[in-house]
């Protein structure tokens, strides 16, 4: 196995990452444990992927369809603990988690929660502060 070299400078690292350098607001994660599977994370996903690139908001490469200056992630996760109430999705940094999501209610939660930041109620199962940070 090859060891990998550390990299001191933060300016390489950065130009080797162009996260480092994107308007990210938003970090969207979808469940693809089991029990999320069987009830369409998948297509929670493709959803989200679609409803984000249209806007033009989905971070990544622009040969993948995506917007190199995207401010929102999307993320493909393992279980997070309630996949009993699946499709679970969470929305950081605002500590959102939805529940019983199917692909129909991704554009009512991009227009109103990830475009206008109002939270989408009847979904949301979990509210948790997100962390403040306080001048020193």
């Amino acid at each position: 196995m090859n060891e990998i070299s550390f990299i001191e400078d933060k300016e390489q690292v950065c130009a080797l990452a162009p996260v480092a350098y994107a308007p990210i607001r938003l970090h969207v994660l979808v469940c693809a444990g089991k029990s999320c599977t069987n009830v369409g994370s998948a297509e929670v996903k493709e959803a989200f992927e679609r409803e984000l690139k249209a806007r033009e908001l989905l971070f990544g490469k622009a040969k993948k369809g995506k917007n190199p200056q995207g401010s929102i992630v999307l993320t493909e996760c393992a279980s997070v603990g309630f996949c009993a109430v699946g499709a679970a999705v969470m929305v950081y940094p605002d500590g959102i988690w939805y529940a019983q999501v199917r692909a129909s209610d991704v554009p009512e939660i991009v227009e109103s929660h990830l475009v206008n930041g109002r939270v989408v109620e009847r979904l949301a199962l979990l509210k948790l502060p997100a962390a403040k940070t306080q001048a020193a």
